[in-house]
C-alpha cells in the first residue's frame, strides 16, 4: 500500500501530469457519456482536422486563409456531392441485384455441397452435409430477420442522415473559418505551464494527421486498383465489391481476411473453378500483396509504429465502445496512449537507508 501511496504523490505532485490527466479523463467521460449526442460535432471536428491541411497547404502558397478556407470548403462539398449521388445509388442498385440473385446462388451452393459426399465420401458423410446445409439455412434466416428490422426502424436513420448532411457541412465550414477563435477560446482555460501536453499534442497531431490522411488515399488508391481489376475481369457487383475491398483497410489485417470471402464466393457462384476465376483471385490477391508490401509502406513508412499485437488490441477495445468510428480510429487511439505513456515521466525510486 505504502508503495502504491508513493508512487501517486511522486507521480502527481507535478501540475503538469494532473493536467494532461484531467483534459484526458474529461475528454473520455464526455465522449462515452454524450458521444451520441455530440456526434455530428465530433465527426465534423474530425473533418476539418483533416481538412486543414489542405488548408495550410493552399496558405503557404500565399492565399488568404479566409479564401483557402473557401475553396477547400467547396472541394469537400463537391466529394460529398459525388459520393451521395454518383456513388451510393450504383452501391444500392447492385446490392439489391445481389440480394435477388441470393436464391440462386443458395441453390448453386446446396447443389455443391450435397455432391461433395460423392467426390469425397472419405471426408465428408451425406449426414454431415445435411447438418451443414440446415445450418447454414437456420444462419440465412436469421440474417433475413435483422434485415427486415433494419428496414424497419430505416426511416429513424433517413432522419439521422438528412440531420447530419445539414449540420456537418455547416460545422466544418465553421470550424475551418474560425479556427483561431476557436483555439484562443479553449486556450483562456488553459494553464499556463503545460509543456507535457503540448509535448503530447505535437506528438499524436504528427502522427495522427499522417495516420487519416495516408489511410484515406489507401482506401481511394486500393478501390480504384480493385474496381479496375474486377471490371477488366467482367466480375459482377464490381463496385460493390471494391468498396467492400477498399473500406477493408480501416482494419488492418482482419479487414482483408473478412472481404476476402464475397469476393472468391461471388467470383465462384459466375465462374466455378474456371480460369476467369483463377485470375480474378490472383489479381485480388496481387492487390492484397501490394497494398501490404508496397502502398502502406509509401504512404505511411514509419509514422505508425506499433506492434500487431497492439494494434489488433486497440480494434477490439476501441471498436467495442464506440463501433464503425471506434475502428476507423482504433490506430490513432492506440498512437495516443502510445504517446502519453512515452511522455509520461518515470523516475526511479529512491531508498532510504534503513
Amino acid at each position: 500500500m505504502r508503495l502504491i501511496t508513493d508512487w501517486f504523490k511522486r507521480t502527481f505532485s507535478d501540475p503538469q501530469i494532473v493536467f494532461l490527466t484531467l483534459v484526458l479523463v474529461i475528454g473520455f467521460a464526455v465522449v462515452l457519456t454524450m458521444g451520441d449526442m455530440l456526434a455530428p460535432v465530433l465527426a465534423s471536428a474530425v473533418i476539418a482536422y483533416l481538412l486543414e491541411g489542405l488548408v495550410v497547404v493552399l496558405e503557404d502558397r500565399g492565399i488568404p486563409r479566409w479564401l483557402a478556407t473557401t475553396i477547400v470548403f467547396l472541394a469537400f462539398v463537391l466529394f460529398l456531392a459525388l459520393v451521395l449521388f454518383g456513388l451510393l445509388p450504383l452501391l444500392s442498385r447492385q446490392v439489391t441485384e445481389l440480394v435477388q440473385q441470393l436464391p440462386n446462388m443458395i441453390s448453386v451452393g446446396q447443389n455443391a455441397l450435397m455432391a461433395l459426399p460423392e467426390r469425397f465420401p472419405d471426408v465428408i458423410s451425406p449426414t454431415q452435409a445435411e447438418e451443414i446445409l440446415n445450418g447454414i439455412r437456420r444462419e440465412i434466416g436469421s440474417y433475413g430477420q435483422q434485415v427486415l428490422s433494419v428496414s424497419v426502424s430505416s426511416v429513424v436513420g433517413v432522419l439521422t442522415i438528412l440531420v447530419y448532411l445539414v449540420l456537418m457541412p455547416m460545422l466544418v465550414f465553421f470550424f475551418l473559418k474560425d479556427k483561431d477563435i476557436i483555439m484562443r477560446w479553449f486556450g483562456g482555460f488553459m494553464p499556463g505551464e503545460r509543456g507535457l501536453a503540448d509535448m503530447v499534442w505535437r506528438e499524436v497531431d504528427r502522427q495522427i494527421a499522417n495516420y487519416v490522411r495516408g489511410k484515406f488515399w489507401e482506401i481511394i488508391i486500393v478501390w480504384a486498383a480493385t474496381l479496375l481489376a474486377f471490371s477488366f475481369f467482367g466480375l459482377q457487383y464490381a463496385m460493390l465489391l471494391s468498396v467492400l475491398v477498399g473500406l477493408s483497410v480501416v482494419v488492418p489485417y482482419v479487414g482483408a481476411t473478412v472481404v476476402t470471402f464475397p469476393v472468391v464466393l461471388v467470383a465462384w457462384f459466375q465462374w466455378g473453378w474456371g480460369p476467369d476465376f483463377v485470375w480474378v483471385t490472383i489479381a485480388y490477391l496481387v492487390i492484397q500483396a501490394l497494398d501490404g508490401n508496397v502502398l502502406v509502406p509509401l504512404l505511411f513508412g514509419e509514422v505508425v509504429n506499433l506492434h500487431p499485437i497492439a494494434i489488433i488490441v486497440a480494434i477490439l477495445v476501441f471498436g467495442g465502445l464506440w463501433g464503425f468510428w471506434g475502428v476507423f480510429f482504433a490506430i490513432p487511439l492506440a498512437t495516443l496512449v502510445n504517446a502519453v505513456l512515452r511522455a509520461w515521466p518515470t523516475r526511479k525510486p529512491v531508498l532510504s537507508a534503513l
